[in-house]
């Protein structure tokens, strides 16, 4: 067996080929092919993170400052006035490692330092490090940039590749939240996912423009991932009566101490308050333990007093009652809500002229409740497994029309229902 051949050990000889199996890059790889169009910028951020750490919180700091300074022309008199607080030494070891990575431009003929434009694009990705962090702020970040990017017409796949993995991440983590069981880790999981939710509700409007106008534009990928954006946001909608259930079962399962009123989970909030559990032994351990030493005669004596001593006589058997007439009654079968029936009468009627028609009038009407439960019955249309059973369900799926959905949603006319997805019913040639 032939042993592997052992990588470089030093950067003259380093070759990113070694790290492949075949000892070629992926150059068919659209993200690789981009990183490498990007070799400038990245080698930017080489010399900027390279070396000891507060090296290297040195030179991050220096680099912020020196683009917050207004003067498009620097002079070293001015660098020295703006970084006083550094040593002459420190100061020239970070400006000549600015410049040898391309982020100052020294001209020797005025003898004044300038900003380069790959330094203003590695500023613009560097941000994040002069902005507190949040719990959420991951997602934020992401949305934001989407958004941001949305509006000024320079938004690519990636970034809502970037976006669609990091959704799909927090369902993960609150799924596994929901699967502990646990009371407080459900507790902490729900306030991010409602903080979640507020942040994901707020780009909808967006998500919403990115679909129309990527499938305007005629960007199939794009599309496609925003239509996967929408897709993950209504799994995190759904996950919210998941959240409901196990916190319901979670209070179920809480146990009251005595009739003191206090719960397992006051206890063990109360332990999460102290400090340090071990100070609540103080002056446990300077009571002596008390044995109980019992012989076996008196064990035996127990047992005996206990046999011999006078019992209860148990209840003789009493005989059964005598049988009586069941009352008369009335067996109530259960139905289905009349709303079934009503949409299947008016697609009916629809079928005698068969245009595309809007969804509005087969839902709304009637109560709030009884529009979700005709929205609910629309999937069936079309259902080839439903289409096979007997009885109304089956009646609904072999009619001849077919649901279509729209991202696009707006006021309607209603008495219980103010706003509503738009969609439309369209006929299923195809089922005739």
């Amino acid at each position: 067996m032939s042993q592997p051949t052992p990588l470089p050990e030093t950067d003259d000889a380093l070759r990113v080929e070694d790290y492949f199996r075949d000892g070629s890059v992926p150059e068919e790889a659209l993200l690789w092919w981009q990183l490498e169009r990007q070799e400038a910028l990245l080698a930017a951020q080489r010399a900027l993170f390279g070396g000891p750490a507060p090296l290297v919180r040195l030179r991050v700091w220096v680099f912020f400052e020196l683009m917050a300074l207004r003067e498009s022309r620097l002079t070293r008199e001015a660098l020295n006035q703006a970084f006083h607080v550094l040593r002459d030494e420190a100061l020239d070891n970070v400006l000549k490692r600015l410049r040898e990575a391309d982020l100052l431009a020294w001209d020797a003929t005025a003898q004044t330092y300038a900003v380069t434009p790959l330094a203003q694009q590695l500023v613009g990705i560097l941000q994040p490090l002069t902005q507190e962090q949040a719990p959420d702020g991951d997602l934020a970040s992401l949305l934001a940039g989407v958004a941001g990017a949305h509006q000024l017409g320079t938004l690519q796949p990636a970034q809502l590749q970037h976006l669609l993995a990091q959704l799909s991440r927090l369902y993960d983590e609150f799924a596994d939240a929901i699967a502990s069981g646990s009371e407080f880790a459900l507790r902490r999981a729900r306030t991010r996912f409602e903080k979640a939710l507020t942040l994901v509700d707020r780009a909808g409007e967006a998500l919403g423009a990115i679909i129309a106008q990527a499938e305007s534009a005629g960007e199939a990928r794009l599309e496609r991932l925003a239509r996967e954006l929408g897709l993950a946001q209504a799994r995190l909608l759904a996950m919210a009566s998941q959240f409901n259930r196990a916190l319901q079962q979670a209070d179920r399962q809480r146990v009251t101490l005595g009739s003191t009123g206090i719960t397992t989970t006051d206890v063990r909030r109360w332990l999460q308050s102290q400090g340090d559990l071990a100070t609540l032994l103080n002056g446990a351990w300077e009571r002596p333990v008390h044995p109980v030493l019992v012989a076996q005669r008196d064990l035996v004596d127990t047992a005996e007093a206990e046999f011999e001593r006078d019992r209860p006589k148990p209840s003789e058997a009493a005989a059964l009652p005598q049988g009586q007439a069941a009352p008369t009654g009335e067996l109530a079968v259960m139905q289905l809500p009349p709303d079934m029936d009503q949409m299947q009468a008016l697609l009916a009627a629809w079928s005698a002229e068969p245009i595309e028609r809007d969804l509005t009038p087969a839902i709304l009407g009637g109560s709030y409740a009884r529009a979700a439960y005709r929205a609910q019955l629309l999937p069936l249309l079309g259902d080839a497994q439903a289409r096979h059973l007997k009885g109304a369900t089956g009646d609904m799926a072999r009619q001849p029309w077919s649901v279509r959905w729209s991202a696009e949603q707006g006021p309607v006319d209603d008495e219980f229902v103010k706003w509503m997805s738009r969609g439309v019913l369209t006929p299923d040639t195809s089922s005739s």
